[in-house]
């Protein structure tokens, strides 16, 4: 039987790195081996390479920020993409009381690298929120290097005053804007609504109720949203590098995959799809919590998946191209915790999680972080790299009694091997294409086998004294006939009665498990 999916399927599961980071909302880094916390209170903390949290806050502006509510206070971080040169870094953070005020605002750090300058903030862009929730706070730096912001609808249940689809607000859309020009910013050429009249020209995509978190792809520059829905659905949006168009994912007309409120909507067809969505009711999912593309190198089996979870349910899931145009969805971490708030990446491009819940900084890594096997061919020995179990194939169908770490081949094809290295970690190597007609014979001239073609009985002679293993193999590679024995006058008589007409690998091995004879032989009655 083959075994196509023999090896463990992709597990994740997160490692503690930090602690005592209370209502963590953001992690970023700054092209070193630190990494940032943004603490939705108004600060942000410095965690070292070994998980430590430096006792000064990189930037504490808790005294202008308004985390009253559970959607406000300070949402957001991102560093310039010539930070090393200019030390220019940028937040997001509700200011004002009531419902507040969004603010992206550009900070400096001091010439000592763990701490900013509170004084710095030049304030970029203000937005005024109508309602305490939905206030995105996401930010990055696309590709091109222009800042993209993201801004939910303004909060209130299912957008009543309709701004997911109002083009004259930022509210509900993703803007991209060019910080390193003009006072404060200027609008690049390319955005789908520059030159427009009645569309306000900072406007990237819309029709997004909270993009929560989003982030682009470290190696392809795609672009992945985490947007969270109203009361059915949490949906998961994508769009290509390097396509202005100015998307429109559908909010309010559209609910992931479904019509919400249609007033003064175009058909579903005007408006882009999600690539996944998650339905709410009976599921435990509450907030989709948008992740990344790993690029690292420490899991090869996570390479290339979008990963993301749920603020309520906790479990993880991978998204993946198939190939054809659609989407391989997969449950990679069957079980989870609550308040996962964030998911992003180190320089190093591995995946970090955050929990506002307990304020812990996590790892995310492969439960199997094995690296893929690789079989060594010297002649006609294969080795597999150390493990406790082994299953030989050919050609995808097991070798039948080939369960040790090195195999002798006996047969042309493609071998490969699934090595067990232990609880929830199996894993299949790569195949090695074996022509056995380019493998040199194991000859010995004191050796001879007769008759030939033999019939019923093989006599093998010039062996010396002591035990050996005799065994005939097809050409599938299955051992058709052994013999264990113990030689006599330096000959063995193998009756071959029972084995079928046709060509077959002779092998004897001795008791140290060195072959002593391997050549063809044929069968005819």
């Amino acid at each position: 039987m083959a075994l196509a999916n023999a090896q463990s399927p992709v597990r994740t599961q997160l490692q503690q790195f930090a602690t005592g980071l209370t209502r963590i909302c953001d992690i970023v880094h700054a092209e070193d081996e630190r990494l940032f916390a943004v603490l939705q209170a108004g600060s942000i903390r410095i965690v070292q390479s070994n998980g430590t949290v430096l006792p000064t806050p990189f930037l504490n502006i808790s005294n202008r920020v308004n985390s009253t509510g559970n959607e406000q206070g300070l949402l957001g971080m991102v560093f310039d993409p010539d930070y090393a040169t200019n030390g220019w870094f940028y937040v997001y953070y509700i200011n004002g009381s009531g419902s507040g005020t969004s603010r992206v605002s550009r900070f400096t750090v001091t010439a000592d690298p763990n701490v900013a300058d509170p004084s710095s903030e030049e304030i970029l862009y203000t937005l005024q929120q109508p309602y305490t929730n939905h206030n995105g706070g996401d930010m990055e730096f696309g590709p091109d290097g222009y800042l993209y912001v993201g801004f939910g609808d303004g909060g209130n249940a299912g957008d009543p005053d309709g701004y997911g689809q109002n083009m004259t607000s930022a509210l509900g859309k993703m803007i991209r804007i060019d910080v390193h020009s003009g006072s404060p910013y200027t609008i690049p050429a390319d955005n789908p609504f520059a030159n427009s009249t009645d569309t306000l020209p900072e406007i990237w995509a819309s029709g997004l109720r909270n993009p929560w978190r989003f982030g682009f792809d470290a190696l392809t520059g795609d672009l992945w949203i985490g947007d969270v829905g109203q009361n059915a659905r949490e949906e998961v949006d994508f769009w290509p590098a390097g396509d202005n168009s100015g998307p429109n994912f559908g909010w309010r007309c559209r609910e992931g995959d479904l019509a919400y409120n249609t007033t003064g909507c175009e058909p579903a067809s005007a408006y882009e799809e999600p690539i996944s969505v998650h339905t709410t009711s009976g599921s435990q999912w509450c907030s989709v919590i948008g992740g990344r593309v790993y690029r690292g190198d420490a899991f090869w089996r996570l390479q290339g998946r979008y990963i993301y979870t749920d603020y309520c349910l906790g479990r993880f899931f991978s998204l993946q191209p198939d190939g054809s145009g659609d989407w391989v969805r997969e449950e990679v971490q069957p079980s989870g915790s609550f308040g996962i708030s964030c998911i992003a990446e180190n320089s190093n491009k591995e995946l970090f999680a955050g929990n506002s819940n307990n304020g812990i900084l996590y790892k995310i890594v492969d439960v199997c972080s094995q690296p893929r096997p690789v079989i060594i061919a010297e002649g006609s020995t294969l080795t597999a790299p150390a493990g406790q179990g082994y299953t030989w194939l050919l050609n995808g169908t097991p070798v039948p009694g080939e369960v040790s770490q090195s195999i002798t081949v006996a047969a042309s094809g493609d071998y490969s091997v699934l090595v067990d290295f232990g609880p929830n970690c199996e894993l299949l190597s790569g195949s090695v294409a074996v022509d056995i007609t380019g493998l040199d014979d194991v000859n010995d001239s004191r050796i001879n086998v007769h008759p030939v073609p033999a019939n019923d009985e093989l006599l093998i002679d010039g062996l010396e004294e002591g035990k050996a293993r005799v065994s005939l193999i097809d050409l599938s590679g299955r051992v058709v006939f052994t013999n264990d024995t113990k030689r006599i006058e330096g000959q063995v008589a193998l009756d071959i009665r029972d084995v079928a007409n046709g060509n077959y690998v002779l092998r004897v091995m001795n008791e140290q498990g060195i072959e002593l004879l391997r050549r063809s032989v044929v069968v005819q009655r």
